[in-house]
């Protein structure tokens, strides 16, 4: 009797995947309409971040750009860098926010540049090169 019960079981959970469209032989992804909840598109900057408080100075950005070494690592045409370990600056364009973000806290192997995170820039420093470098990427 047991077996019988379970063997129905069994059958109706094949009917309702067939009837779902699950053993259909195509595979199923979850789309916006199915989605219960939210879904994260983009990490969005930290918010408690100084840098994003601060207006930047594109001018005194590029000097930043220039002493704290980010020529090495990133290609930026109007710094004339040519630097291929980070990501080329031209293609990304990056936001200000993006920018202020990634100096300040860093993303493997990029240093946090923040004197909070123990690295070498001040908050303005900081709002100055994501001034500059929002503004000339691609240009």
């Amino acid at each position: 009797m047991r077996l019988r019960s379970a063997a129905a079981a069994l059958s109706i959970v094949a009917l309702a995947l067939a009837a779902a469209g699950c053993l259909d032989g195509q595979s199923t992804t979850a789309t916006p309409e199915t989605v219960v909840g939210t879904v994260a598109t983009t990490p969005s900057p930290d918010a408690s971040l100084p840098a994003l408080k601060l207006k930047g100075d594109a001018t005194a950005g590029k000097q930043v750009f220039a002493s704290a070494g980010c020529a090495a690592c990133h290609t930026l045409k109007t710094a004339g860098a040519t630097g291929t370990v980070g990501p080329n600056l031209d293609e990304k364009k990056p936001s200000f926010e993006r920018v202020v973000t990634r100096v300040s806290l860093g993303k493997s192997p990029m240093p946090a540049f923040s004197k909070a995170a123990g690295g070498q820039l001040e908050d303005q420093q900081i709002a100055d090169v994501a001034q500059y470098v929002s503004t000339v990427a691609g240009h």
